[in-house]
């Protein structure tokens, strides 16, 4: 896993260049030594931004001054520390910088799956998402056609924009981030999502509307996402990689059923109870909204939160889409615009599903 930080220190000068320094941390294997090491390095001055990756166990630090004092300052821990390369920012590392165009990647399931994808490949470092503009900036060694060849299979059409040596702008800026408050943020999505789930997949049932239990698998679509990403701290790329399959597995099996409901009732026919479909749907609607005020504070807290943000603003336009159908339900006495909407929303869990799978 990588994560980024940065330290409030003194700006590096001419007189004192900066430098990306990589420490290999042999013992540093989970959340709790990651932290020790944060506030080990705290105190040290000339610290502009630190990035961590448990996976690979290295901390890469930008800064000033002689690297030797991290070293001094990781020793107490007995994590077993060292130096692995110090250079000068921009020159002798070999980082490149690749923007991608990523046309289909439009919410945090895809932006997961290209998090697990990218996170075993040798050289690569940071990942900069931006959903809204479809866009993926990657910083690593080697050939920007490895990366597009990671991506290939899974369909979303990677495109490269343009790929360039490493220069500053390559560190992220510091952010005055609150790690917990963000969780707890996360934490509230998550139960929304998954007593939605619950409550639409019920009502869905005894109200006879594919559109309510359609709109319940997208509900655990996003529960899916959360579960992941919280699960996903300080684990392992084959641990998170499991873990998205077992999910995958799971909105594929609820999207087929809903898919073999809609077929059911469009062939044996149906009575969708349209004031429960527009009630249980506003219900979701309000949860929905709810979450977006929830996370709006902090949807520029990183590209995560700005995903789950516009995530929980595609939800709120399927459920109206399900309040609307309930409401065609009601004016034409037919149960078509519930099949449709059920039909539309199954179709797009199971795709999100069939990505998850492609996984390697």
């Amino acid at each position: 896993m990588n994560t980024d930080t940065g330290f409030t220190q003194e700006p590096s000068t001419a007189a004192t260049p900066r430098r990306a320094s990589i420490l290999h941390v042999p013992k540093m294997d989970c959340p709790s030594e990651e932290s020790l090491v944060r506030m080990a390095l705290e105190p040290v001055r000339g610290i502009r931004a630190v990035k961590f990756d448990l996976n690979e166990r290295t901390v890469t630090i930008d800064h000033a001054g002689d690297a030797q004092m991290f070293l001094d300052a990781l020793l107490p821990l007995n994590l077993g520390a060292q130096l692995r390369e110090s250079v000068p920012i921009g020159t002798a590392q070999g980082n490149v910088v690749t923007t991608l165009l990523i046309p289909k990647m439009d919410c945090p399931s895809e932006e997961n799956l290209i998090r697990m994808v990218l996170g075993g490949v040798a050289g690569v470092g940071s990942l900069d998402f931006d959903l809204a503009a479809h866009t993926l900036r990657v910083t690593h060694q080697g050939n920007a056609q490895t990366i597009l060849a990671r991506l290939a299979p899974f369909g979303l059409g990677a495109q490269l924009i343009n790929s360039k040596p490493a220069t500053d702008s390559a560190w992220p800026e510091n952010e005055a981030v609150d790690d917990a408050s963000e969780a707890r943020t996360l934490r509230w999505l998550l139960a929304i999502n998954g007593l939605m789930f619950l409550v639409e997949m019920v009502w869905g049932v005894l109200a006879e509307s594919t559109g309510l239990i359609a709109d319940s698998l997208d509900m655990f679509a996003d529960a899916a996402v959360y579960i992941l990403a919280l699960y996903a701290v300080g684990r392992s790329v084959a641990l998170k990689r499991r873990a998205a399959h077992l999910a995958g597995w799971l909105q594929v099996i609820l999207a087929l059923g809903a898919l073999g409901e809609v077929l059911h009732r469009g062939v044996t026919g149906s009575e969708p109870e349209s004031v429960a479909m527009m009630g249980i749907g506003a219900v979701a609607l309000v949860a929905n909204v709810i979450c977006l005020m929830l996370i709006a504070r902090k949807r520029h807290h990183g590209a995560h939160m700005k995903a789950s943000y516009i995530f929980s603003a595609n939800d709120v336009i399927a459920n109206l889409g399900v309040v609307i159908a309930g409401a065609l339900v009601t004016w034409t006495g037919s149960p078509y615009p519930d099949l449709m909407v059920g039909f539309v929303i199954s179709l797009i869990v199971l795709i999100g599903a069939r990505r998850i799978l492609r996984l390697q």
